[in-house]
C-alpha cells in the first residue's frame, strides 16, 4: 500500500455532509416504510451521540434507553473495555479468517462462553441469532436423523427461511412458503408435546424459557419435563436463548432458573457482541458436533463465511469479562425486582393496567379493559380499530414527553416489553416509573392529547385495511 492510501475518505466529514439526510436516504434506498412509520408516531428522532442506557440529541437533551436495540446492548452503549478490546484486535493485524489456521480467540471464547453450561462441550460461531437457531436445526436433523422440529405458538426464534419455519407468529410467516414441515404447540402444553413425540419423526423442540413475544414465561417444571419426555423419544431440547441469554432475566441463561435443566442445543447472540460486531453462538453436546462433523470431508459441512472474526471474538470475550467484573447478572435481577415491584403495586390504581411480569430485565407491561364506562368506550373503540392501538398510545408519549425509548412487545398485542441495558439502576427505575405514572395519569383523565393521538391512530387504521 503506498503512502496516503485511503486519504480520500473522511467518514466525519461524510456524517457531517450527509447525516442529516438520514431518514431520506433510508425511504429512497432501504425498506421504505421505517421511516414512515417512525414519522407517524412521532420517532423520527435525529441521535447525535449514545453512551451507557442513554442517547443525546443536537439540543443535548438525554433519552434513556429501555429498549437496547432489541437487547443487544446488554451491557449499554459504547462499554470503554469493549471498546478497548475492539481497538486492540484492529491494532494487533492478526492474520485473520485465513479459513486454513485455527486462531486462538474463537477457542477462547468458547472455552469461556461453556464454562457457563458446563454440561455442553463445543461451540458454533455465526453471525446472528437467527444463524445460531439454523444451526442447531441443522445439527438437530442430521444428529438424530429425524426431520421435524417442534415449536411454541407465539414464538420468535428469527426470519430467515428455516428459523422463520419455527416462527409462531403468522404474520411474519405469510407470504413466505413453502417452509418447513414443523409444528406448533402452545407453550407449557407437555399433552401435546407427547402426542407429536409419539409420531417418531422429531428431531427437537425449540423453545423460548421466556417468549419474547408478550414477555410469557413457560410454566414451572415444564421445560424439565419437557426435557424428559424429549429423552424418552430420542429428540433434543434446543433452548433458545438469543435475548433471554447473558443476564438478561437474572441468570446468566434463562433455562438455569429450573433445576435440571440440561439443553442438549443452546442458542445465543445478541449481547455477546458488545453492540459491536454481529456475532451468534450455537453451543451443543460432544456427540451432536461429532456426528455432524464425521470425518474430514465433513470438516465444512456447515460453516460461515465471517463465523469466529477476531473482532466479534475479542468483543465477546470482553462482553464476559464485563459480565464477571462488573457482576451483571446480579443487577439485572436485583434491578428487574426492583422496577417489576414497582409497577406491580401500581396495577391497582390503574384500571387499564392488568398485568406485570418477566423475569430478571425482561419486563411485560400488559394493559386491559377497564371498568369505567367511559374509557371503557374508547378502549372498544381502538380495539375495533386495530388491537394494540393503546400500548402504542403508551410508548409515544414515553418518548415525547418523558424522551424514553420503549416498544410494544409484538404485534396486536397490547403489551409494552422493557429490556434496557443490564447494567440500569435505580436513578434509571425512578425515571421510568415516574414518567410511567404521569402517562397512566393522563390516560386514566379520559381526554388530553394521548385520547387525541388515539383517534389519529385509530383513523390511520382503518385506513390501512
Amino acid at each position: 500500500m503506498t503512502d496516503g492510501a485511503g486519504e480520500g475518505f473522511d467518514l466525519a466529514k461524510l456524517l457531517a455532509e450527509r447525516g442529516a439526510e438520514r431518514y431520506e436516504l433510508h425511504g429512497r434506498h432501504l425498506n421504505h416504510q421505517l421511516p414512515r412509520m417512525l414519522r407517524t408516531i412521532g420517532f423520527d428522532k435525529v441521535y447525535e451521540r449514545a453512551e451507557g442506557a442513554y442517547f443525546w440529541d443536537a439540543e443535548g437533551n438525554d433519552y434513556l434507553d429501555m429498549l437496547a436495540g432489541f437487547g443487544v446492548m446488554g451491557l449499554g452503549r459504547h462499554h470503554p473495555v469493549v471498546r478497548k478490546a475492539l481497538h486492540d484486535v484492529l491494532d494487533a493485524s492478526l492474520a485473520d479468517l485465513t479459513r486454513f489456521d485455527c486462531q486462538p480467540l474463537p477457542g477462547l471464547l468458547a472455552e469461556r462462553l461453556l464454562t457457563h453450561s458446563p454440561h455442553l462441550d463445543r461451540v458454533f460461531f455465526g453471525n446472528s441469532g437467527t444463524e445460531a437457531v439454523e444451526t442447531a436445526l441443522k445439527f438437530a436433523r442430521y444428529a438424530t436423523g429425524k426431520p421435524r422440529i417442534l415449536y411454541c405458538a407465539h414464538a420468535f426464534h428469527g426470519l430467515t427461511t428455516g428459523s422463520l419455519s419455527v416462527n409462531g407468529e403468522a404474520g411474519f410467516r405469510d407470504g413466505f412458503a413453502p417452509l418447513l414441515p414443523d409444528t406448533a404447540i402452545a407453550l407449557g402444553d407437555l399433552d401435546a408435546l407427547e402426542r407429536e413425540l409419539k409420531r417418531g419423526d422429531v428431531a427437537g423442540f425449540v423453545v423460548e424459557p421466556i417468549q419474547g413475544k408478550g414477555v410469557h414465561e413457560s410454566p414451572p417444571g415444564f421445560l424439565r419435563a419437557a426435557q424428559e419426555l424429549l429423552r424418552r423419544h430420542k429428540a433434543l431440547l434446543i433452548a433458545d436463548e438469543v435475548q433471554t441469554g447473558l443476564g438478561r432475566t437474572g441468570d446468566f441463561y434463562a433455562y438455569q432458573h429450573e433445576e435440571g435443566v440440561e439443553p442438549d442445543l443452546l442458542c445465543v447472540a445478541k449481547a455477546l457482541s458488545g453492540g459491536y460486531v454481529p456475532v451468534g453462538a450455537t453451543l451443543g453436546k460432544d456427540w451432536i458436533f461429532k456426528r455432524v462433523y464425521s470425518s474430514m470431508d465433513r470438516v465444512l459441512v456447515h460453516s460461515a463465511s465471517f463465523g469466529s472474526n477476531a473482532q466479534a471474538m475479542a468483543a465477546g470475550l470482553a462482553v464476559l469479562a464485563v459480565m464477571e467484573d462488573e457482576e451483571i447478572v446480579a443487577n439485572a435481577r436485583r434491578s428487574g425486582d426492583l422496577l417489576r415491584e414497582r409497577l406491580a403495586a401500581l396495577i391497582g390504581r390503574y384500571e387499564l393496567l392488568h398485568d406485570v411480569r418477566g423475569r430478571g430485565l425482561m419486563i411485560g407491561i400488559e394493559f386491559g379493559r377497564p371498568s369505567s364506562l367511559k374509557l371503557r368506550s374508547r378502549w372498544t373503540m381502538l380495539q375495533a380499530a386495530r388491537k394494540g392501538l393503546f400500548a402504542q398510545m403508551v410508548v409515544v408519549p414515553l418518548l415525547q414527553k418523558h424522551r424514553i425509548l420503549t416498544q410494544v412487545s409484538g404485534d396486536h398485542l397490547e403489551v409494552i416489553k422493557l429490556i434496557p441495558p443490564l447494567t440500569v439502576g435505580e436513578k434509571e427505575v425512578d425515571r421510568f416509573v415516574d414518567a410511567f405514572t404521569a402517562v397512566m395519569d393522563d390516560a386514566h383523565s379520559g381526554g388530553g392529547l394521548m385520547w387525541d393521538f388515539g383517534k389519529t391512530l385509530v383513523r390511520q387504521a382503518v385506513a390501512s385495511r
